[in-house]
């Protein structure tokens, strides 16, 4: 089993990233931590840059955790592919960070990590920042 991480270059995707190290350390787990970008903009913001995946590869190895980082380009959906990515993997549980969202603020941009949580087959932790 694994435990897989979706990761944002964010305070919340930082707290998932945290709370996923955790999980798999509790469990004694592999931990898979994923960046996703649909590669549709020029500019993603939850596209981590270089220096990013470069502390949170430090911070995996100082964690003692069996760990992989990749980013994923090209997909339809960021929520359809760590749901399909935790199937695949069998994963033991998925970490996501969330935000307050207002109702309204919801209804008009759709939430990602509601689906997350509505569509994932495995346990969903979700965590917020702070």
């Amino acid at each position: 089993m694994t435990v897989l991480v979706g990761y944002v270059p964010t305070p919340e995707g930082e707290a998932a990233l945290h709370a996923g190290i955790a999980e798999a350390q509790r469990r004694a787990e592999p931990l898979i931590v994923v960046n996703t970008s649909t590669g549709e903009a020029p500019v993603d913001p939850h596209l981590a840059p270089q220096p990013d995946l470069d502390r949170i590869t430090r911070a995996l190895a100082d964690s003692r955790v069996s760990y992989d980082v990749r980013q994923l380009f090209g997909g339809d959906d960021t929520a359809e592919q760590l749901v399909e990515l935790a199937q695949q993997l069998a994963a033991s549980v998925l970490v996501i960070g969330i935000r307050h969202r207002t109702p309204v603020g919801k209804l008009i941009m759709g939430s990602t990590a509601q689906r997350v949580l509505l569509d994932a087959t495995c346990p969903v932790l979700a965590v917020k920042a702070g």
